[in-house]
Protein backbone atom coordinates (compact mmCIF):
# COMPACT_ATOMS: atom_id res chain seq x y z
CA UNK A 1 0.00 0.00 0.00
CA UNK A 2 1.32 3.39 -0.88
CA UNK A 3 2.36 6.11 1.58
CA UNK A 4 -0.47 8.39 2.50
CA UNK A 5 0.32 12.28 2.51
CA UNK A 6 -0.79 15.94 3.04
CA UNK A 7 -0.50 18.78 1.81
CA UNK A 8 -0.11 21.79 3.98
CA UNK A 9 -0.10 25.46 2.98
CA UNK A 10 0.50 28.59 4.37
CA UNK A 11 -0.54 31.70 2.38
CA UNK A 12 0.59 34.59 3.52
CA UNK A 13 0.69 38.40 2.58
CA UNK A 14 4.03 38.03 0.60
CA UNK A 15 5.10 34.41 -0.09
CA UNK A 16 2.92 30.99 -0.06
CA UNK A 17 4.54 28.21 1.35
CA UNK A 18 4.01 24.34 0.71
CA UNK A 19 4.79 21.00 1.64
CA UNK A 20 4.23 17.66 1.26
CA UNK A 21 4.22 16.13 4.81
CA UNK A 22 3.64 12.65 6.34
CA UNK A 23 1.61 10.80 8.81
CA UNK A 24 4.32 10.72 11.41
CA UNK A 25 4.63 14.95 10.74
CA UNK A 26 7.66 14.80 8.56
CA UNK A 27 7.72 17.73 6.00
CA UNK A 28 8.96 15.40 2.82
CA UNK A 29 9.67 18.20 1.11
CA UNK A 30 8.09 22.28 -0.07
CA UNK A 31 8.39 24.80 -1.49
CA UNK A 32 7.07 28.48 -2.61
CA UNK A 33 5.78 30.74 -4.97
CA UNK A 34 4.98 34.15 -4.44
CA UNK A 35 0.94 35.02 -3.35
CA UNK A 36 0.89 38.67 -5.06
CA UNK A 37 1.92 38.15 -8.42
CA UNK A 38 -1.45 37.34 -9.71
CA UNK A 39 -4.83 39.91 -9.08
CA UNK A 40 -6.61 36.97 -10.22
CA UNK A 41 -7.48 34.30 -7.34
CA UNK A 42 -7.78 31.57 -10.49
CA UNK A 43 -4.74 32.35 -11.62
CA UNK A 44 -3.06 32.34 -8.49
CA UNK A 45 -4.47 28.85 -7.81
CA UNK A 46 -3.56 27.76 -11.23
CA UNK A 47 0.27 28.81 -10.52
CA UNK A 48 -0.46 26.73 -6.65
CA UNK A 49 -1.62 24.25 -8.67
CA UNK A 50 1.31 23.78 -10.74
CA UNK A 51 4.17 23.88 -7.90
CA UNK A 52 2.11 21.56 -5.95
CA UNK A 53 2.21 18.91 -9.15
CA UNK A 54 6.13 19.71 -9.81
CA UNK A 55 7.28 19.05 -6.15
CA UNK A 56 4.80 15.99 -6.20
CA UNK A 57 6.25 14.35 -9.19
CA UNK A 58 10.37 15.20 -7.89
CA UNK A 59 9.14 13.23 -4.80
CA UNK A 60 6.73 10.44 -6.42
CA UNK A 61 3.95 11.63 -4.44
CA UNK A 62 1.45 11.93 -7.50
CA UNK A 63 -1.95 10.39 -6.27
CA UNK A 64 -0.86 9.66 -2.73
CA UNK A 65 -1.94 13.15 -1.29
CA UNK A 66 -5.24 12.46 0.81
CA UNK A 67 -6.15 15.55 1.77
CA UNK A 68 -4.95 19.62 2.40
CA UNK A 69 -5.06 21.85 4.59
CA UNK A 70 -4.72 26.00 4.39
CA UNK A 71 -3.77 28.42 6.66
CA UNK A 72 -4.76 32.00 5.08
CA UNK A 73 -5.76 35.36 5.95
CA UNK A 74 -8.87 35.62 7.59
CA UNK A 75 -10.22 32.38 6.59
CA UNK A 76 -13.15 31.23 7.87
CA UNK A 77 -12.30 26.85 9.06
CA UNK A 78 -16.51 26.94 9.20
CA UNK A 79 -17.01 27.97 5.75
CA UNK A 80 -13.82 27.37 3.87
CA UNK A 81 -13.97 31.50 2.66
CA UNK A 82 -11.41 34.17 3.00
CA UNK A 83 -13.49 37.30 4.13
CA UNK A 84 -11.83 40.73 3.72
CA UNK A 85 -8.23 39.72 3.51
CA UNK A 86 -6.41 42.73 4.64
CA UNK A 87 -3.15 41.59 3.28
CA UNK A 88 -4.66 39.58 -0.28
CA UNK A 89 -5.13 41.37 -3.06
CA UNK A 90 -8.49 38.98 -4.57
CA UNK A 91 -11.80 40.30 -3.15
CA UNK A 92 -13.86 40.59 -0.39
CA UNK A 93 -14.95 36.66 -0.29
CA UNK A 94 -13.12 34.26 -2.21
CA UNK A 95 -13.82 30.75 -1.87
CA UNK A 96 -11.01 29.23 -1.07
CA UNK A 97 -11.78 25.61 -0.05
CA UNK A 98 -13.79 24.81 -3.23
CA UNK A 99 -11.75 26.28 -5.75
CA UNK A 100 -8.26 24.30 -4.26
CA UNK A 101 -10.82 21.35 -4.21
CA UNK A 102 -11.79 21.72 -7.10
CA UNK A 103 -8.52 22.52 -8.93
CA UNK A 104 -6.77 19.29 -7.16
CA UNK A 105 -9.68 16.52 -8.38
CA UNK A 106 -11.92 16.88 -5.63
CA UNK A 107 -9.33 16.31 -2.52
CA UNK A 108 -10.83 17.09 0.36
CA UNK A 109 -9.68 20.84 1.67
CA UNK A 110 -9.90 22.22 5.55
CA UNK A 111 -8.90 25.93 5.68
CA UNK A 112 -8.12 27.74 8.89
CA UNK A 113 -6.44 31.46 9.38
CA UNK A 114 -2.68 31.04 8.72
CA UNK A 115 -2.08 32.01 12.21
CA UNK A 116 -4.59 29.46 13.42
CA UNK A 117 -2.13 26.64 11.27
CA UNK A 118 0.92 27.91 13.34
CA UNK A 119 -0.54 27.32 16.14
CA UNK A 120 -1.42 23.89 15.67
CA UNK A 121 2.39 22.99 14.10
CA UNK A 122 3.59 25.26 17.47
CA UNK A 123 1.30 22.92 20.13
CA UNK A 124 1.89 19.15 18.03
CA UNK A 125 6.39 19.89 17.77
CA UNK A 126 7.11 22.70 19.00
CA UNK A 127 7.60 25.09 22.35
CA UNK A 128 3.68 24.58 22.58
CA UNK A 129 3.72 20.87 23.19
CA UNK A 130 2.49 19.38 26.20
CA UNK A 131 0.48 23.06 26.59
CA UNK A 132 -3.34 23.30 26.83
CA UNK A 133 -3.61 26.81 27.10
CA UNK A 134 -1.72 29.10 25.20
CA UNK A 135 -1.52 32.13 22.45
CA UNK A 136 0.28 32.36 19.18
CA UNK A 137 1.22 35.47 18.04
CA UNK A 138 2.97 36.08 14.33
CA UNK A 139 4.54 38.62 13.75
CA UNK A 140 4.97 39.19 9.42
CA UNK A 141 3.56 41.53 7.04
CA UNK A 142 0.78 41.55 9.79
CA UNK A 143 0.04 40.35 13.08
CA UNK A 144 -1.93 37.17 13.38
CA UNK A 145 -2.96 35.52 16.54
CA UNK A 146 -4.04 31.75 17.31
CA UNK A 147 -5.49 30.94 20.83
CA UNK A 148 -5.64 27.65 22.38
CA UNK A 149 -7.63 27.00 25.50
CA UNK A 150 -8.03 23.17 26.80
CA UNK A 151 -6.13 21.85 23.82
CA UNK A 152 -8.71 23.20 21.46
CA UNK A 153 -8.09 26.15 19.24
CA UNK A 154 -10.48 29.21 19.68
CA UNK A 155 -13.03 29.63 16.87
CA UNK A 156 -16.01 31.93 17.98
CA UNK A 157 -19.38 31.23 16.75
CA UNK A 158 -18.30 32.81 12.97
CA UNK A 159 -14.80 31.40 12.92
CA UNK A 160 -13.24 34.56 12.99
CA UNK A 161 -12.46 34.41 17.02
CA UNK A 162 -9.24 35.82 18.20
CA UNK A 163 -7.74 38.18 15.96
CA UNK A 164 -5.56 40.07 18.45
CA UNK A 165 -4.11 41.85 15.39
CA UNK A 166 -6.99 44.78 15.38
CA UNK A 167 -7.25 44.93 19.02
CA UNK A 168 -7.01 48.64 19.34
CA UNK A 169 -3.89 49.96 21.40
CA UNK A 170 -3.86 53.54 20.00
CA UNK A 171 -7.39 55.32 20.74
CA UNK A 172 -6.30 58.83 19.60
CA UNK A 173 -5.57 59.52 16.42
CA UNK A 174 -4.07 55.95 15.90
CA UNK A 175 -2.78 54.93 12.29
CA UNK A 176 -4.77 53.63 9.91
CA UNK A 177 -5.26 49.80 9.39
CA UNK A 178 -5.30 47.75 6.71
CA UNK A 179 -8.76 46.15 8.50
CA UNK A 180 -9.99 49.80 7.42
CA UNK A 181 -10.15 50.91 11.59
CA UNK A 182 -7.44 52.84 12.95
CA UNK A 183 -4.82 52.23 16.32
CA UNK A 184 -4.74 48.60 15.78
CA UNK A 185 -1.99 46.23 17.23
CA UNK A 186 -0.81 45.52 13.66
CA UNK A 187 -0.23 49.10 12.18
CA UNK A 188 2.85 49.32 14.87
CA UNK A 189 4.05 45.87 16.11
CA UNK A 190 4.16 44.46 12.30
CA UNK A 191 7.25 44.13 9.89
CA UNK A 192 5.51 47.27 8.07
CA UNK A 193 4.50 48.47 11.48
CA UNK A 194 8.28 48.76 12.14
CA UNK A 195 8.68 50.60 9.12
CA UNK A 196 6.11 52.86 9.75
CA UNK A 197 7.80 53.70 12.71
CA UNK A 198 11.04 54.41 11.29
CA UNK A 199 9.16 56.91 8.57
CA UNK A 200 7.61 58.88 11.37
CA UNK A 201 10.65 59.59 13.89
CA UNK A 202 12.75 59.93 11.14
CA UNK A 203 9.95 62.67 10.04
CA UNK A 204 9.61 64.32 13.62
CA UNK A 205 13.04 63.92 15.52
CA UNK A 206 16.45 65.86 14.75
CA UNK A 207 19.21 63.57 15.91
CA UNK A 208 21.91 61.91 13.33
CA UNK A 209 20.73 58.36 11.92
CA UNK A 210 22.44 56.06 9.25
CA UNK A 211 18.53 55.60 8.44
CA UNK A 212 18.20 58.58 6.99
CA UNK A 213 20.94 57.88 4.25
CA UNK A 214 17.92 55.44 2.75
CA UNK A 215 14.78 56.60 0.81
CA UNK A 216 12.63 57.39 3.75
CA UNK A 217 9.65 55.58 1.50
CA UNK A 218 11.96 52.53 1.14
CA UNK A 219 12.52 51.91 4.43
CA UNK A 220 12.12 47.99 5.73
CA UNK A 221 12.00 46.52 9.15
CA UNK A 222 15.27 44.53 8.10
CA UNK A 223 16.78 48.47 7.62
CA UNK A 224 15.92 48.90 11.13
CA UNK A 225 17.42 45.98 12.14
CA UNK A 226 20.51 46.65 10.66
CA UNK A 227 20.89 49.95 11.55
CA UNK A 228 19.90 48.88 15.62
CA UNK A 229 22.40 46.42 15.43
CA UNK A 230 25.05 48.40 14.38
CA UNK A 231 24.29 50.65 17.19
CA UNK A 232 22.06 53.33 15.58
CA UNK A 233 20.10 54.84 18.92
CA UNK A 234 17.65 55.92 16.70
CA UNK A 235 16.93 52.34 15.54
CA UNK A 236 17.08 51.23 18.92
CA UNK A 237 14.53 53.59 20.20
CA UNK A 238 12.35 52.54 16.91
CA UNK A 239 12.23 48.67 18.42
CA UNK A 240 12.14 49.98 22.50
CA UNK A 241 9.23 51.89 20.89
CA UNK A 242 7.61 48.58 18.82
CA UNK A 243 8.34 46.07 22.17
CA UNK A 244 6.89 48.25 24.73
CA UNK A 245 3.21 48.50 22.48
CA UNK A 246 3.55 44.84 22.27
CA UNK A 247 4.50 44.12 26.04
CA UNK A 248 1.25 46.09 27.09
CA UNK A 249 -0.77 44.38 24.83
CA UNK A 250 0.53 41.05 25.99
CA UNK A 251 -0.85 42.15 29.55
CA UNK A 252 -4.26 42.57 27.98
CA UNK A 253 -4.51 39.71 26.66
CA UNK A 254 -3.28 37.20 29.66
CA UNK A 255 -6.18 38.67 31.29
CA UNK A 256 -8.54 37.04 28.16
CA UNK A 257 -7.54 33.02 29.15
CA UNK A 258 -4.66 33.24 31.43
CA UNK A 259 -2.25 31.32 28.90
CA UNK A 260 0.57 29.12 30.03
CA UNK A 261 2.84 30.82 27.05
CA UNK A 262 2.42 33.41 24.64
CA UNK A 263 4.79 32.18 21.59
CA UNK A 264 6.33 34.58 19.31
CA UNK A 265 6.80 33.34 15.47
CA UNK A 266 7.66 35.50 12.45
CA UNK A 267 10.14 37.39 10.96
CA UNK A 268 9.66 40.17 13.28
CA UNK A 269 10.47 37.73 16.17
CA UNK A 270 13.91 37.02 15.04
CA UNK A 271 15.28 40.15 16.39
CA UNK A 272 16.58 38.88 19.98
CA UNK A 273 16.80 41.32 22.64
CA UNK A 274 16.40 44.56 20.97
CA UNK A 275 12.27 43.20 20.50
CA UNK A 276 12.47 41.18 23.79
CA UNK A 277 13.99 42.97 26.57
CA UNK A 278 11.41 46.31 26.29
CA UNK A 279 8.46 43.89 25.76
CA UNK A 280 9.57 41.80 28.69
CA UNK A 281 9.63 45.11 30.71
CA UNK A 282 6.64 46.50 29.22
CA UNK A 283 4.47 43.23 29.73
CA UNK A 284 6.17 42.53 33.21
CA UNK A 285 5.13 46.32 34.15
CA UNK A 286 1.37 45.79 32.60
CA UNK A 287 0.51 42.50 33.58
CA UNK A 288 -2.39 42.02 36.29
CA UNK A 289 -0.81 40.90 40.24
CA UNK A 290 -2.50 38.12 39.60
CA UNK A 291 -0.92 37.14 36.80
CA UNK A 292 2.39 37.89 37.12
CA UNK A 293 5.27 35.19 36.85
CA UNK A 294 2.81 32.83 35.35
CA UNK A 295 2.81 33.41 31.75
CA UNK A 296 5.91 33.28 30.05
CA UNK A 297 7.18 34.82 26.72
CA UNK A 298 8.50 32.13 24.27
CA UNK A 299 10.24 32.14 21.02
CA UNK A 300 8.76 29.29 18.28
CA UNK A 301 11.10 26.42 18.43
CA UNK A 302 10.36 25.63 14.92
CA UNK A 303 11.74 27.03 10.99
CA UNK A 304 9.61 29.93 10.16
CA UNK A 305 8.19 27.76 7.07
CA UNK A 306 7.75 24.52 8.87
CA UNK A 307 5.25 26.03 11.86
CA UNK A 308 2.57 27.17 9.85
CA UNK A 309 2.67 24.29 7.11
CA UNK A 310 3.06 21.60 9.73
CA UNK A 311 -0.17 22.73 11.59
CA UNK A 312 -2.14 22.79 8.40
CA UNK A 313 -1.17 19.34 7.57
CA UNK A 314 -2.73 18.33 10.25
CA UNK A 315 -6.20 20.12 9.16
CA UNK A 316 -5.57 18.09 5.74
CA UNK A 317 -5.78 14.94 7.72
CA UNK A 318 -8.82 16.26 9.57
CA UNK A 319 -10.38 17.20 5.81
CA UNK A 320 -9.81 13.36 5.32
CA UNK A 321 -11.55 12.08 8.20
CA UNK A 322 -14.41 15.18 7.58
CA UNK A 323 -14.82 13.28 4.19
CA UNK A 324 -14.43 10.02 5.23
CA UNK A 325 -17.17 10.32 8.11
CA UNK A 326 -19.43 11.97 5.76
CA UNK A 327 -19.36 9.02 2.79
CA UNK A 328 -19.88 6.71 5.92
CA UNK A 329 -22.87 8.78 6.84
CA UNK A 330 -24.42 8.27 3.43
CA UNK A 331 -23.20 4.50 3.01
CA UNK A 332 -23.20 3.53 6.31
CA UNK A 333 -20.02 1.81 5.86
CA UNK A 334 -17.46 1.63 8.58
CA UNK A 335 -15.20 4.98 8.20
CA UNK A 336 -12.34 3.29 9.20
CA UNK A 337 -12.59 0.81 6.23
CA UNK A 338 -12.99 3.57 3.51
CA UNK A 339 -9.68 4.52 4.42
Amino acid sequence: MSKPYVLGVDIGGTNTVFGIVDARGQVIASDSIKTRKHTNFDDYVEELHAGVQRLLEKNDAEDKIQGIGIGAPNANYYTGEILNPPNLPWGPIIPLAEKVSRAFGGIPVAVTNDANAAALGEMTYGAARGMKDFIMITLGTGVGSGIVVNGQLVYGHDGFAGELGHLIVKRNNGRMCGCGRTGCLEAYCSATGVARTAREFLEVRTEPSTLRNLQIEDITSKDVYDAAVAGDKLAKEIFNYTGTILGEAFADMVSFTSPQAIILFGGLAKSGELLMKPLQDAFDKSVMPVFKGKTKILLSELKESDAAVLGASALGWEARNRFDNAVAEVSGADPEKIK
